[in-house]
């Protein structure tokens, strides 16, 4: 059974500090469409101010996960990065007005029963996954530090940690199956010990901390004049410190620190820009090791894109043409123009969108109640793609016209609904010959092939009358 992308219903607002640069901040986290991702969006930066959530932006994991594209920079994206996993939301677009993730209490849980309350919405195009083939692994020997991933038909995670602290030693985590993180892991909290916090704030972190966000470990008692110091630093009330945990804090689980830094796993690893299927084990994890993992995962993807020469397509670039420049080269208008972009274009090679949308008018009839493009119509689209292709090859395009003489090995591999952005990618299968052009042309949504074809056209100058 075909498992379908998701996102939430309706938006949802959260206000708080961040944990590290104690600014006040504002986030939304909306709906996004299929195939969007997850995205962040700086509402307080002019211009270009979009950061996708993917693990080649990530720029620091000093203290939490830090994503930066240009000079737009989101700290501690984990705990909410962690939520939209653990619920399984594919497409997502957050915005917020400061440079941080609200902390909240330090967990995912605010995150997962606002979106939990919402409710998730099933969208029209399929769940990718990165399916594990073969085993991935990463390590720092001298830290203890190893990342496995083994092959498995689902994700689950096993995680060991050890401080060799008396207070805080040897633990264990498991999630047997994403499903389980909203009741399970959700509630665990972000922890640090007491000799770190000193060094933590003079490092210009945990600006925002407090004992309502994190849990504090304690390993023996402190000197009152030391408590007091750094009371001050926080401009916080002073208190009696002992070994434990500060203030005696009740843990939601005996195992909370270890749950946590699995929790802190499962959201840099959505970093990955889709699900995974595999069987983590992970000894001593962080935020560096994690999205070190999630970017060699990102390479193998973009290397498998490159073996099956899959071309992408990222919305923020700007195009090589857009719909009036388009015009300008071919002759086509509306409503048989059917091409939207031209994302690349070299002498051999060219690679153009059209963003299928229910206003398209033969949607209308073809068919009423399960709107289908009709294949006739995808060749016609990938044809005039080739023809910008062809037309590149002459000084003045705009004086000349292609016509297609031939299209054979014409196959339709899935349907092409609305929502859908068609990637159409032709290249020249020989060098143009006496105005003959032959391409091979395939046709992708996502990373899916839906059809291919090979095109023979002509290029006829047009006659002045």
């Amino acid at each position: 059974m075909k498992e379908m992308q998701h996102t939430l219903k309706e938006s949802v607002t959260f206000k708080g500090l961040g944990i590290h640069t104690g600014h006040e901040v504002t986030m939304v986290v909306n709906t996004a469409p299929a195939n969007h991702g997850i995205v962040f969006n700086r509402t307080d930066i002019d211009n270009e101010n979009r950061v996708p959530a993917l693990a080649e932006y990530v720029v620091d994991t000093s203290r939490g996960t830090t994503i930066r594209k240009d000079d737009v920079v989101i700290h501690t994206i984990e705990h909410l990065m962690a939520a939209l996993h653990g619920l399984r939301i594919d497409n997502a677009l957050i915005e917020i007005d400061a440079d941080e993730i609200p902390i909240m209490d330090g967990s995912s849980t605010y995150f997962v029963q606002k979106f939990q309350e919402i409710g998730n919405e099933e969208q029209d195009q399929e769940r990718q996954y990165y399916e594990v083939k073969e085993k991935v692994e990463f390590s720092v020997p001298e830290k203890g530090i190893e990342i496995a991933i083994y092959p498995d038909d689902h994700f689950s995670v096993d995680v060991m940690i050890d401080y060799n602290s008396k207070v805080l030693g040897h633990q264990y985590a498991s999630l047997p199956k994403i499903d389980d993180f909203a009741e399970n892991m959700s509630k665990a909290r972000t922890f640090a010990f007491w000799h770190e916090l000193e060094f933590l704030f003079n490092n210009n972190l945990i600006k925002g901390g407090s004992l309502d966000n994190a849990i504090v470990v304690v390993e023996h008692e402190v000197p009152q004049k030391d408590v007091d110091r750094l009371a001050g630093l926080f401009n916080k009330p002073s208190i009696e410190v002992k070994e434990g945990f500060l203030n005696n804090l009740d843990l939601h689980y005996p195992n909370e620190p270890a749950r946590h830094k699995l929790l802190d796993l499962v959201g840099d690893f959505y970093l990955v820009g889709k699900p995974i299927r595999g069987k983590v084990v992970a000894k001593r994890p962080g935020h560096y090791a994690n999205t070190e993992v999630a970017k060699i995962i990102r390479q193998n993807i973009k290397k498998n894109r490159k073996k099956l020469n899959i071309p992408e397509y990222d919305p923020n670039k700007p195009p090589v043409y857009d719909v009036v420049g388009i015009q300008e080269v071919l002759p086509h208008r509306s409503p048989f123009l059917l091409v939207d972009r031209i994302i690349h274009l070299d002498q051999e090679r060219v690679t153009g969108i059209k963003n299928v949308t229910m206003n398209e008018p033969f949607f209308v009839g073809h068919f009423p109640g399960s709107p289908v493009m009709p294949g006739v119509l995808q060749v016609e689209a990938m044809a005039q793609v080739g023809g910008i292709l062809v037309l590149n090859t002459v000084e003045d395009p705009e004086n000349y016209l292609t016509y297609f003489l031939k299209i054979d090995g014409v196959k339709f591999k899935k349907m092409v609904v609305p929502g859908d952005t068609l990637i159409f990618d032709l290249e020249l299968m020989e060098p143009i010959r006496r105005g003959l052009a032959h391409m091979k042309g395939k046709a992708y949504v996502g990373e899916t092939m839906v059809m291919e074809a090979e095109l023979m056209a002509q290029i006829t100058k047009v006659k002045n009358n």
